[in-house]
C-alpha cells in the first residue's frame, strides 16, 4: 500500500516541524513550504493526497489558494489558522476546504483528522466508475464537473464531489448525518454539520435547485438527506 503523502504549508517554522515529525511517525510522507509560491511550485511535481494550509500566508491570500486547490487538485484539502471566528470557519468550507483545525491544536489531532479523511472509500482508479448521469445532468469526477444538457460546464471542489459521489451511490435511499461522518470522515459535533450544509447548499446551487423547493437533493429533517435522481454510471 502506497504511503500517503501530506504537503504541509504554514510560514511557522515549529509548526512545520512539528506537524512533520507527527505525521512522520504515524507513517506518513510529509513536505513542508512556508511560502505559497514554493508551494505552488511543488505542486507541478508532486501530488499529495492531503494539503494542511495555515490561512496566514506572507505571499497570498489564503483563502484564495484553497478555493483554487479545491477546483482544481484531488487532494483533501484540510485549513489549519488561528482564525477561530465562526465565519472564518464558514468561509473556508464554503470555499471548498475538507476540513479546518484551529491553531493552537494537538498534533495527535490532526493526525487522527487525516486519517479519518484517508479511511474513506478510495474515489479514482481504473475499477470505479468516474462519470454519472442523472436528470440531464452528467457528473465527471475524474475532471471535477457537473455538464448540463446544454453542454455548460459548472466545476466542483474535491469536498462537494465528496458529497455528489456520496448521493449518486445510494439514490432514493435515506442517508443520515451518521453515514455521512462514516463514509466521508472527519470528526463528530457543529464543525462538521456546518461543513454538509455548506456542501449540499453549493451543490443545489450548482445543479440550479430551488432552495425551498430542491427537486433532487431533498433534506429530511432530523433524518438526513435522499437524493431522488435516477442514476446511471459509467
Amino acid at each position: 500500500m502506497t504511503t500517503a503523502h501530506i504537503a504541509i504549508l504554514d510560514d511557522e517554522p515549529e509548526i512545520r516541524q512539528i506537524l512533520s515529525q507527527a505525521l512522520q511517525d504515524a507513517g506518513f510522507q510529509t513536505s513542508a513550504y512556508a511560502r505559497a509560491t514554493e508551494f505552488e511550485a511543488a505542486l507541478r511535481k508532486i501530488t499529495p493526497d492531503v494539503c494542511l494550509v495555515d490561512l496566514g500566508l506572507p505571499d497570498r491570500d489564503g483563502l484564495a489558494l484553497v478555493h483554487r486547490l479545491a477546483l482544481e487538485s484531488g487532494a483533501t484539502i484540510i485549513i489549519i489558522s488561528g482564525r477561530a471566528q465562526v465565519q472564518d470557519r464558514v468561509t473556508g468550507l464554503e470555499l471548498g476546504a475538507d476540513d479546518y483545525i484551529i491553531k493552537p491544536f494537538d498534533p495527535a489531532e490532526v493526525v487522527a483528522r487525516i486519517r479519518a479523511r484517508l479511511r474513506k472509500p478510495a474515489t479514482t482508479g481504473s475499477a470505479t466508475p468516474q462519470t454519472a448521469q442523472f436528470n440531464g445532468w452528467i457528473a465527471q469526477f475524474e475532471r471535477y464537473v457537473l455538464i448540463d444538457d446544454q453542454g455548460q460546464e459548472t466545476p466542483f471542489s474535491h469536498a462537494e464531489g465528496e458529497v455528489l459521489r456520496l448521493f449518486l451511490q445510494s439514490p432514493k435511499r435515506l442517508i443520515s448525518r451518521t453515514q455521512m461522518l462514516d463514509t466521508l470522515g472527519g470528526s463528530a459535533g457543529e464543525s462538521f454539520d456546518r461543513a454538509m450544509d455548506v456542501r449540499i447548499s453549493r451543490l443545489r446551487t450548482k445543479l440550479r435547485e430551488d432552495p425551498r423547493n430542491p427537486r433532487l437533493i431533498k433534506t429530511i429533517y432530523g433524518a438526513g438527506y435522499i437524493f431522488l435522481g435516477d442514476v446511471v454510471w459509467s
